[in-house]
């Protein structure tokens, strides 16, 4: 009877188990390739939804060849650069054209003083720089504002108010040395002329975190300290208003 039974177990045996395997092994190799297919393929209408939504946050309308075909797996990267570059170009043009009005406003406003060569407008590559000879704001040797010169600073301030750029203001001397209980040194006396020109400005207006104060004592002369007339040149104060893209 035992030997039956193990005869009749051996019959019953199935030998085409590996199939259920195999099959397993199958769907499991289709579904790898279709998530790689599916990864591999750019959806252009998703794309230039994108693309046209970028170009509406900077401003413009889509990128300029958004409705172009892009091969699959190759995302064209070129219409978002070009967009950004484009975008630079633009701030960059409006920038100087703003700067280029503020020049000629801080000209006409200082004009008395301009025809007088006591006051400078000029452009450079760090933005507009007005610079006002000492003696219109000073007294020799002193810090404290005299005369016009706060009306003249405040026709200043009026102008730069509304204007979003940062503003450096720095002072000069020339290379007279002075030494009193107030400024030990041209150091200390350019530093605190120019932060009496940014007060005044903070006062009338100009935000503050746009505004910074720097003493350069002697050390960068416009004209030659051999003589009286290069001396008064190189006591001055420069208002710089920094260009957007400095």
């Amino acid at each position: 009877m035992a030997r039956r039974k193990r005869f009749d177990d051996d019959s019953h045996e199935n030998h085409e188990r590996w199939l259920i395997s195999y099959a397993d092994f199958i769907t499991l190799l289709f579904a790898f390739f279709v998530v790689m297919y599916a990864v591999s393929v750019v959806n252009v209408g998703k794309y230039k939804v994108l693309s046209d939504a970028l170009g509406d946050a900077f401003g413009g309308r889509g990128a300029p060849n958004a409705g172009a075909s892009v091969a699959p797996g190759k995302p064209d990267a070129l219409p978002l650069s070009n967009i950004i570059a484009h975008k630079r170009l633009e701030a960059a043009r409006r920038d100087r054209e703003r700067l280029d009005l503020l020049a000629r406003k801080l000209n006409s406003v200082l004009a008395p003083l301009v025809n007088a060569g006591r006051v400078r407008v000029t452009r450079t590559a760090r933005g507009i720089t007005v610079e006002i000879n000492a003696s219109v704001l000073f007294d020799e040797g002193d810090a404290a504002l005299v005369g016009n010169a706060r009306a003249t600073l405040q026709a200043v301030a009026g102008l730069l108010k509304d204007d979003p750029h940062a503003i450096e203001v720095e002072g000069h001397t020339d290379t007279t040395p002075i030494r009193n209980a107030a400024f030990p040194s041209n150091w200390e006396l350019s530093a605190v002329r120019a932060s009496t020109v940014v007060r005044l400005f903070a006062d009338n207006g100009v935000l503050e975190q746009r505004l910074a104060a720097v003493g350069r004592g002697a050390n960068q002369p416009i004209a030659s300290n051999g003589d009286p007339v290069g001396r008064a040149r190189n006591r001055r104060v420069a208002v710089t208003i920094l260009s957007g893209t400095e």
